[in-house]
């Protein structure tokens, strides 16, 4: 199996995938409709959408990830 040390890589790529893969397939549905070439404009915007959503999510992650930690209050400093 896959290292520890590699638990947020992974989440992050499995993420994207599923993430690029939902997105495009609103996107084309949204724009073409439920036609007979569907399903490979579809895949064709996934393979180009997970191009971008991978790389980005590596960049936002940890960001988004300090973001929250300073909205969160912990439970030993509530009032």
């Amino acid at each position: 199996m896959i290292p520890t040390k590699y638990a947020q890589l992974t989440f992050i790529f499995i993420v994207s995938i599923f993430m690029s893969c939902v997105v495009s397939s609103v996107s084309v549905l949204n724009t073409t409709g439920l036609v007979e070439s569907f399903l490979s404009l579809w895949m064709i915007a996934w393979y180009k959408s997970w191009f971008v959503a991978f790389p980005s999510l590596l960049v936002i992650t940890p960001l988004v990830r300090r973001f929250v930690d300073t909205l969160i209050v912990k439970e030993d400093e509530s009032p």
